[in-house]
């Protein structure tokens, strides 16, 4: 779930000079593929309220985000509102999920090899590279998502759609005058 949640947030940054649809659609589902993951693989321990807390925030913030920017009738403005949210709920619940899945390593690390860990056995070698992994991961991403230079640059033809969708909305002419 971790990986192809961070994959589907670079989404916007990695294919920035691609149609905005496609890059929404494949955006929407590597979220859609993470949460039937997540679904299938969900785990019941004592990580699991926060497993929980994850994937239903997780779920939320997907069925929001289909609403407000793939479904049409949202309007320009409350998806310019809704924005920011999005963007800052999904890197929180990112790093909430990477959070669950340290936890339930350490969880398993306690419970299963707790008298044979100082040993360095491999599943503890194991479980220290993979949440090592994620939290590097995790790094990577939120770097990426956080520089300027990474950003998706508008393309001209969305400028000139949002130029007539501006126009339509405020009832100005093509020409800036009003009607």
């Amino acid at each position: 779930m971790v990986f192809l949640q961070g994959d589907a947030l670079l989404v916007y940054r990695v294919f920035r000079h691609e149609a905005k649809r496609s890059t929404k659609a494949l955006h929407a589902l590597l979220h859609g593929l993470a949460l039937v993951i997540a679904l299938v693989g969900e785990s019941w321990g004592q990580e699991g309220c926060m497993g929980m807390a994850a994937f239903v925030l997780y779920l939320l913030q997907w069925l929001l985000g289909c609403g407000f920017f793939l479904l049409p009738g949202a309007s320009f403005s409350l998806r310019g509102w809704y924005k920011p949210q999005h963007v800052f709920f999904g890197i929180a619940i990112f790093t909430l999920s990477i959070a669950a899945c340290l936890l339930g390593i350490t969880e398993m690390l306690f419970f299963n090899i707790r008298d044979s860990y100082s040993l360095f056995v491999p599943e503890g070698v194991l479980a220290n590279t993979l949440g090592v992994l994620l939290v590097a991961f995790g790094l990577v991403v939120g770097y990426v998502l956080t520089r300027d230079d990474w950003k998706r640059p508008p393309l001209a033809e969305e400028l000139a759609l949002s130029m007539d969708f501006k126009t339509l909305t405020e009832g100005e002419s093509p020409g800036g005058g009003s009607q």
